[in-house]
């Protein structure tokens, strides 16, 4: 599955002692790493202090999230800090699983691909010192259908007809370990990255009630009408985001920390160390503070005086790196798609049809001038991607066609395809449909004569980077004689308000969208962005090819699948992809951890438990 995650002026990138710096061939410029040691000695536990890239502050705690909070800032940096799931898909900047990370044994397959086995580690404890058990895991799995039966917005996870649709029967052979049965075979791959590393196992003794003070209800699992009284109680919980520090419910935890402070305004936000982790960490570990900033601006501001320990540095400040003599940094693109999205929905000025057709979508593919954006808007610190799975970080996915580029920057390409489809070209003008009709030559159907080439385009403007690119983009399009007319929104609003499957009301208001993109999960399928009614789409694409490839990639053990999925949508342009970013950090020298802990921060993972104040 994949994550919302809003793309930052500096890349929704790494530095650390003696880190590796990845490269793309000449066309990614990472961050420079400072320093030459590898990982420093563990010090002292202190308080450690981390600057939120703008707009990143949570405001959803329960770890049933729900599809319009579905955000890495929810999710990565913030719930899972306090709960963790079952497999941690991340390692450094690598997209794959990391056992040492996971709560949970490597999940055995067999009945064909149909029954999974999962076995807990022994050593993870709730903080009030109860064993986390295979009840937990069920909990987990009860309160998703509870939720899921009221709407199927209620889990941003959930697919109509999959997990946990799918999921048929369950045994516990003992207290660590969980059987799960399903209808039909599954790609273990698919499944274990894309949906057991979203199961969060939770604290059935002591969550399983309806209110504050209310008694443990034991037969929630016999019961359903008992599970959705408790995943209502839950839900209620999350929304109050003014109790987040001071509600009990919330203190019950089995990751590094615990919630001490939360300010429902800001987002700031301060977790202290749950004493009984037992996943690796440093001793002691430090207390930990979320800051929220208003603008990149005024992040980098608090590294240079050195009022943060960790920050996020913006795109523009990129060039400043020297600066901050007192600090390590590191850059790299996060391991996801960054894109403007099409509305096949939109029937304003017949755009849903103009959508539809491939040599408009190669059209504006041609007038993406990826490496321009990457030198000028990213100084650098970015990296060219051309379908949904990016050549940076490295996965053994990527397929051949994405390796360069199938639509090169070129107006004159563009308004060659349009001309040869029936469009009267006008540059710096609208182009009008003069050849309409269904032919290959012509507008497309439902396209009439005289059509305008002219739509909106709603964008980000909390990101430097995406208003650069939105007004570059626009640029290109008037040469070519295809008018976007930019209007700017936020993330929080775009993503609540524009995305079609939680707010088919306004289907009709946009043409294009770039709020940022989507993070990836190390396996990685489009199922549920791209395939038809996809819960997750977002401007309804739709393609019985596209839905072949996805559905071969999550039920076939074949090690292609996905890369010939991907092929396709390389190739078919579902959205408009877009060059990655780099996710750039930088943290005082007097902080100390694995490298692997700095380098995850570019993934959007968020480690404290690892690091120490060293002086």
């Amino acid at each position: 599955m994949t994550g919302f995650r809003k793309r930052i002026a500096g890349g929704i990138v790494l530095a650390v002692a003696g880190a590796t710096v990845f490269t793309a061939g000449s066309s990614h410029a990472a961050v420079a790493a400072s320093g030459s040691s590898g990982a420093k000695t563990a010090g002292q536990a202190g308080v450690i202090t981390w600057a939120m890239s703008p707009g990143a502050g949570p405001n959803w705690i329960f770890p049933v999230t729900p599809a319009a909070a579905n955000s890495v800032y929810n999710i990565f940096s913030f719930q899972w800090n306090m709960w963790r799931p079952l497999y941690w898909t991340d390692n450094g900047t690598e997209p794959a699983v990391n056992p040492a990370m996971s709560i949970a044994a490597k999940p055995v397959y067999s009945n064909g691909d149909k029954t999974v086995t999962i076995k807990l580690k022994s050593s993870y404890r709730w903080s009030d010192g109860t064993a986390v058990s295979a009840k937990d895991i069920l909990f987990f799995i009860d309160l998703v259908k509870a939720g899921l039966k009221e709407s199927p917005a209620n889990w941003a996870g959930y697919a109509p007809g999959f997990f946990p649709d799918n999921l048929v029967g369950t045994s516990q052979p003992n207290a660590t370990t969980l059987k799960l049965t399903l209808n039909a075979p599954v790609n273990p791959s698919w499944f274990t990255e894309d949906y057991l590393g979203q199961v969060v196992p939770l604290p059935a003794h002591a969550w399983a009630r309806t209110s504050a003070r209310g008694p443990i209800l034991a037969d929630w699992a016999a019961n359903p009408a008992d599970a959705k009284k408790i995943f209502n109680y839950l839900t209620a919980a999350s929304k109050s985001a003014g109790t987040y520090a001071s509600n009990p419910i919330w203190r019950t935890v089995d990751g590094p920390y615990r919630l001490s402070a939360f300010n429902a305004t800001t987002g700031a936000f301060t977790m202290a160390p749950n004493a009984a982790y037992g996943g690796p960490h440093a001793s002691p570990m430090p207390k930990f503070h979320g800051v929220p900033f208003s603008s990149d601006a005024a992040e980098f501001n608090a590294l240079r005086t050195g009022s943060v320990d960790i920050g996020y540095v913006g795109q523009n400040n990129v060039p400043q790196l020297r600066q901050l003599g007192s600090y390590d940094h590191f850059g790299a693109p996060d391991f996801g798609m960054e894109f403007a999205a099409y509305n096949y929905k939109d029937a304003t000025g017949s755009f849903d049809r103009i959508a539809s057709q491939l040599y408009f979508r190669q059209a504006m593919a041609h007038l993406q001038d990826q490496q321009g954006w990457i030198s000028n808007f990213m100084h650098g610190a970015g990296a060219p991607a051309y379908g949904p799975i990016p050549a940076v970080p490295a996965s053994p996915y990527l397929p051949a066609v994405a390796r360069t580029n199938p639509y090169p920057f070129s107006v004159a390409a563009a308004v060659k395809l349009l001309k040869a489809h029936g469009w009267t070209v006008h540059p710096g003008g609208t182009d009008t449909c003069s050849r309409p009709g269904a032919a290959a030559t012509e507008c497309g159907a439902g396209i009439a004569a005289g059509t305008k080439l002219a739509f909106n385009y709603i964008y980000n403007s909390d990101s430097g980077t995406i208003s650069q690119e939105t007004k570059d983009l626009a640029s290109k399009a008037s040469q070519a004689g295809i008018k976007i007319h930019p209007s700017a929104s936020n993330f929080n609003y775009m993503i609540s308000n524009y995305l079609d499957p939680y707010a088919p009301a306004n289907e009709n208001k946009w043409a294009m969208m770039d709020f940022g993109g989507e993070t990836d999960s190390a396996y990685p399928t489009t199922f549920s962005l791209f395939n038809t009614n996809g819960p997750n789409q977002i401007g309804d694409y739709s393609n019985p090819a596209a839905d072949k490839l996805i559905h071969a990639s999550i039920t076939s053990r074949n090690p292609a699948a996905v890369k010939n999925e991907a092929a396709f949508l390389t190739r078919n342009q579902p959205v408009l992809f877009q060059p990655n970013s780099d996710y750039t950090w930088a943290w005082k020298k007097s902080i100390s951890g694995p490298a692997a802990s700095f380098r995850s921060l570019t993934q959007y993972y968020v480690d404290p438990e690892f690091w120490s104040v060293t002086g």
